[in-house]
C-alpha cells in the first residue's frame, strides 16, 4: 500500500456493497447478522446497544483494496455500569480477541467490530445506520491536499523506531522491548487522535496511522510488545538459544565489536527488506505478462552479497 493510494478519492461509493446512496439489501442483512451475532454472545449489551453503523472508508469515498468494513455497536455504557472507562477497557478486550480470531469477508473485504460508547466523539464523514437504513452523516467529496514529504517522514521515522524494538527484542533486552513497543502505540494513537480532530480523517496524521497499520507496521510492534511481554513474566522462558560472537559467561560485552555490530546490522536489514521492497515496488496496479507469470517475490534473495543481511 503506496501513500498516493491513501489520498485518492474515488468517484463514487464501492458498488459492490452499495447501490446508490443505500447500502445492498442482501449486504446489510449479513452484517447485521455479523453484528448481532456478536453482542447476543454477551448478555450485558443486549439492554444497551443503541445503533449499529457502517463507518470507516467503505462507507466514504476514500476506500482502497485493503480497506474494512467497519461495523460499530452504537452502546449506552452507562446501562452497563457507571464506570464507562471499565466498561469501554473490557468491550475493547472483546473486539480485539473477537477480530482477531474471525476473518469474515464479504466481497473480499473483511469485518471489523468495535463498541462505541453513545457520547464518543466520531470524526469519519460517512457514518450509516444499519438499523434505520439511512444516513447519520453522509459523507461528501473533498478537496484532499496532504503534505506527502511530511507524511513519508512520519512514516519513515515510526518504521525506524519499531525496527529498533525488534532490535531490543532480538538482543534479549525484553524489558526494554516492551517499554519501547507500548511508548510506540501511545504515540502512534495519540498522533492519530489530534489529526482526527483538527482536520478529519483526510489529516496527514490518520494517513500516516492507514499506512502503517496497512503495511503491517503496527502489527510488527504489537507483536513485539506481546512476545517481550511473555518473556518477561515467563519462569527460565528462554527456549531461544541464539549464537552469539565473543560471550563473556554469557554476557555479552558492553565495549564495540565490530562482529557483534555487524551481526546486528544484517538483522537490521533483513527486517526492513520485505517492508521496503513492498513499499517501492510491490503494490503496483500493472498487470503481469510474458514472458512473467507471477509477481515478484518480497523475500529477500540467498545470494545477497556478506554483509548486506542475506539468508
Amino acid at each position: 500500500m503506496q501513500v498516493s493510494d491513501l489520498i485518492t478519492q474515488q468517484n463514487t461509493l464501492n458498488t459492490e456493497l452499495w447501490a446508490g446512496e443505500k447500502v445492498r439489501p442482501l449486504i446489510k442483512s449479513k452484517l447485521l447478522e455479523v453484528a448481532n451475532e456478536f453482542y447476543e454472545a454477551l448478555d450485558i449489551l443486549k439492554k444497551a446497544v443503541v445503533d449499529i453503523t457502517f463507518t470507516g472508508s467503505l462507507a466514504n469515498f476514500n476506500y482502497t483494496k485493503v480497506s474494512d468494513i467497519d461495523i460499530h455497536l452504537i452502546v449506552d455504557f452507562a446501562k452497563i455500569d457507571n464506570n464507562k472507562f471499565l466498561v469501554g477497557e473490557y468491550f475493547k478486550a472483546m473486539t480485539r480477541d473477537w477480530n482477531r480470531l474471525h476473518a469474515i469477508t464479504i466481497k473480499g473485504y473483511e469485518i471489523e467490530i468495535y463498541v462505541q460508547d453513545k457520547d464518543e466523539p466520531h470524526y469519519s464523514t460517512g457514518v450509516y445506520s444499519l438499523l434505520s437504513d439511512s444516513w447519520l452523516d453522509k459523507p461528501e467529496q473533498k478537496n484532499v491536499e496532504p503534505d506527502v514529504n511530511l507524511i513519508n517522514k512520519k512514516i519513515e521515522y515510526y518504521a525506524d523506531i519499531v525496527d529498533e524494538a525488534e532490535e531490543l527484542y532480538d538482543k534479549k533486552e525484553y524489558e526494554a522491548a516492551n517499554n519501547l513497543s507500548k511508548k510506540i502505540m501511545k504515540k502512534v494513537k495519540k498522533f492519530r487522535q489530534a489529526g482526527l480532530e483538527e482536520e478529519g480523517e483526510f489529516s496527514n496524521e490518520n494517513i500516516v496511522f492507514k499506512y502503517l497499520r496497512n503495511n503491517k507496521i503496527i502489527k510488527s510492534v504489537i507483536d513485539v510488545r506481546n512476545r517481550s511481554y511473555d518473556k518477561l513474566m515467563s519462569v527460565n522462558g528462554d527456549p531461544e538459544k541464539l549464537f552469539k560472537i565473543y560471550l563473556d559467561k554469557g554476557k555479552a560485552s558492553k565495549t564495540y565489536n565490530r562482529l557483534n555490530e555487524l551481526e546486528r546490522y544484517q538483522r537490521k536489514v533483513r527486517r526492513g527488506h520485505k517492508r521496503m521492497k513492498r513499499r517501492l515496488i510491490g503494490y503496483g496496479g500493472i498487470k503481469n505478462s510474458a514472458p512473467y507469470s507471477k509477481k515478484v517475490s518480497m523475500k529477500r534473495a540467498k545470494s545477497a552479497p556478506p554483509g548486506a543481511g542475506g539468508s
